[in-house]
């Protein structure tokens, strides 16, 4: 089962979130949280709102516990970005865009993850039984 959790227009570059997300993306939930409140940057911020929320929807949504989740992605994508403008020398100006990010956090729950495991590993003997078969009946028909 899969949860999802949001947030857009954060006024954060997707580059300086996308190198905090890297850093939580392989952990599970709570080591995650830990993480997040201990990094000195400041996208570690909308990153754990946005997976406090991806959380709170696991237990009122789909009444799934905090232990048996785990990340199964976290997306960055950049959001539209605001023309700024630097004032310069003879009147002139420098123009420079401020840049913004959408976070989706996707949960999933343990039983889920492990049931898809057990049918591709179901998938993958029956696709190597088909193969022995296959192997026999050839060898059989050559001679």
């Amino acid at each position: 089962m899969e949860i999802i959790a949001v947030s857009k227009s954060v006024r954060i570059a997707p580059r300086k979130v996308r190198l905090v997300a890297d850093a939580i993306r392989k952990l599970s939930v709570q080591n995650a949280l830990d993480s997040l409140s201990n990094l000195n940057k400041r996208a570690s911020t909308p990153l754990e709102k946005t997976l406090k929320s991806a959380i709170a929807n696991a237990k009122n949504n789909n009444k799934v516990s905090v232990e048996d989740l785990t990340i199964k992605s976290i997306d960055v994508l950049e959001a539209p970005s605001f023309k700024r403008f630097h004032a310069s020398t003879r009147g002139r100006v420098h123009p420079y865009k401020r840049k913004g990010s959408h976070i989706k956090i996707v949960l999933t729950d343990n039983k889920s993850q492990i049931s898809s495991i057990r049918q591709a590993q179901d998938k993958s003997q029956i696709n190597s039984k088909n193969s022995n078969v296959q192997k026999q009946l050839e060898v059989k028909e050559g001679k």
